[in-house]
């Protein structure tokens, strides 16, 4: 099975910056390899210098120890090789039949995922360099059209980036040329038979790997794999296929879902796709923690008071109620994106940074949480409300929506994890839509400083005495630290500063949109940023038995005016467990 990776766009890097005495970044890079890698064997028996090449090249300086053999001679001679065809040429390998491309199909290529997120994200990758030499890209859908409509519908969503402007035009114009178009439908294995058809005519020969994005709702999904699977996927290379949200509505047909789907790809085949997981703030989690020595030492229930995990929309279903109307905010945001953050946050550390060993932490995390109570959930749904001379609708005013729909806009809830390190401390999560403003943060409340020299100084109010970490993951992404400080001056008088590390001032690369890193990785084979399926089974137990409770016992959610902070009931579920929702804090 061919592999490949993209050599000029990732690489494993250090970066330190220095203001003193005027001192420039330095960087250390290992760049990532197209094809070249070493036998471990080979490496235990020689003393090497290696001198990683950003080309692919390898350039080695062999030193063989005593009592080597013929066959630990005949490594060592291809360790010293200067280049990968002189490699293939000493191994006896044709380069030509070992090329490989790498097929893209995007299913359910007419929809807005697909035009505004999918397609756009495909040509950033490319801009950059990360897609690989031999690449295509399909797009599929019942529509009717033709390869140049397909390259008008995507050229009019594709950007250049910031900090990169240069041929811009022409490196489109390349894209576009990749991009092809194959009308069928989702259930028939004639229409799939005849994609196959046009894929192994652009892959010429070459190993073939196939990479099918179904962006499509989710009750086609089944359908829409097995015809994939038996009429289209590749005979000499590997097969995946991306999966959106949601994935089933509760335990039952999520295990449904997995369940259908194995029967014609195998686990590793699956990339289920939490596109929260691809975001920059939230890759840097395991970073934050694991690789400062200030932070792990303080990650438990001795040193923090709470956790909140908070996310909201300023704008309503605007039209789009009919989908939505069917899930709910739980389900759409809370089941899983906050979820996922909150595992990430929580989990131990990992044996090493492999797929399986963070996923397996990530699992221990969500089967170590209680279920979820009814008392523990509040939920709201917004109301009409007009400001400023302007009138915004209520949620059942959606032409979309019944008029009698009990789906909450917003939820909060209170969760906690039993397990040593977390045992007492609540997790609260929070999601709405048409509140006062738009973002994602995670907020980790400190306990109080205990025995305080400094109580009197901040009066009764003690949590104005907490640090608190606070990782905005959008906009505007940032991390900072709130400390207390001494106001400069003859008098003893203490505020609350910010450490404060913004991105766009720190970084002047553009971060890079969370689907071209989630894409990459499953052209990649990396997993470590896609759902498992026994996560998702944990995910769902939690959840699942207050949606049903909440639904047969038909409660009504509480009203909260469009452009509020939300419900009152919000407020007093976080005061039953001593906290203050951070994000109302005047400060911010």
């Amino acid at each position: 099975m061919a592999a490949f990776s993209a050599t000029h766009c990732r690489s494993y890097s250090y970066s330190h910056s220095s203001s003193i005495n005027g001192g420039q970044n330095q960087r250390f890079s290992f760049s990532s390899f197209s094809r070249l890698s070493v036998p471990a064997k080979a490496i235990r028996n020689s003393h090497q210098t290696v001198v990683l090449m950003q080309d692919g090249v390898v350039a080695t300086k062999v030193t063989p120890v005593e009592k080597e053999t013929p066959k630990e001679k005949l490594k060592d001679e291809l360790l010293s090789v200067t280049s990968t065809n002189e490699w293939d040429e000493k191994a006896g390998f044709d380069s030509s039949e070992n090329e490989s491309t790498v097929s893209i199909t995007v299913v359910g290529a007419s929809g807005d995922l697909a035009k505004k997120k999918i397609f756009p994200a495909l040509f950033a990758l490319y801009y950059e360099d990360c897609l690989p030499k031999h690449f295509s890209i399909y797009g599929y859908a019942r529509s009717k059209m033709t390869d140049a409509e397909l390259r008008n519908m995507v050229s009019k969503t594709l950007t250049c980036r910031i900090d990169k402007r240069e041929n811009c035009s022409e490196k489109m114009d390349q894209f576009l040329k990749r991009c092809f178009y194959h009308s069928g439908q989702y259930d028939s294995e004639e229409n799939f038979a005849q994609l196959d058809k046009k894929l192994k005519k652009h892959e010429g020969g070459r190993v073939s790997n196939r990479l099918f994005y179904l962006s499509i709702p989710p009750n086609i999904f089944i359908e829409a794999v097995k015809c994939a699977s038996s009429s289209a996927s590749s005979g000499n290379g590997w097969t995946r296929v991306i999966v959106e949200k949601p994935f089933g509505r509760d335990s039952e047909s999520s295990a449904v879902l997995t369940k259908s789907l194995k029967q014609y790809l195998t686990e590793d085949q699956i990339f289920r796709i939490d596109h929260y997981l691809g975001k920059e703030l939230v890759e840097n989690l395991s970073v934050l923690r694991f690789a400062n020595l200030i932070f792990e030492p303080l990650w438990s229930r001795r040193y923090i008071r709470n956790v909140q995990i908070i996310f909201s929309e300023d704008f309503g279903t605007e039209g789009r109620g009919g989908y939505f109307d069917n899930y709910g905010i739980i389900r759409d945001i809370m089941q899983n994106h906050l979820l996922q953050i909150l595992a990430l946050f929580a989990m131990e550390t990992p044996v090493s940074l492999d797929a399986e060993d963070i996923r397996n932490e990530k699992v221990k995390v969500l089967r170590s949480m209680r279920p979820l109570r009814l008392e523990d959930v509040v939920i709201g749904q917004y109301k009409s409300h007009s400001k400023g001379g302007v009138t915004y609708p209520s949620y059942t005013d959606d032409k979309t929506v019944p008029k009698d729909s009990l789906t909450p806009t917003f939820a909060a809830a209170a969760l906690f994890i039993d397990n040593a390190r977390w045992d007492g401390v609540p997790f609260l999560m929070k999601a709405g839509k048409a509140l006062h403003n738009k973002g994602a943060e995670i907020r980790v409340q400190f306990r109080h400083v205990p025995g305080n020299l400094y109580n009197r100084n901040f009066g009764t109010d003690l949590d104005r005495a907490t640090n608190e970490l606070v990782i905005r993951v959008q906009p505007d992404e940032a991390i900072f630290l709130k400390i207390n400080n001494k106001v400069p001056g003859l008098g003893m008088r203490l505020d609350r500063s910010n450490l404060n590390l913004h991105y766009a001032a720190r970084y002047s690369k553009e971060i890079p949109d969370a689907y071209e890193r989630l894409l990459l990785d499953a052209i990649e084979g990396e997993r470590r940023l896609f759902i498992r399926s026994d996560e998702l089974d944990a995910a769902w137990a939690l959840f699942t038995p207050v949606l049903k409770e909440l639904e047969e016992k038909k409660i009504i959610p509480e009203s909260y005016p469009y452009g509020s902070r939300g419900p009152v009931g919000a407020h007093y579920l976080a005061a039953r467990y001593n906290v203050r929702w951070g994000d109302l804090d005047i400060e911010q």
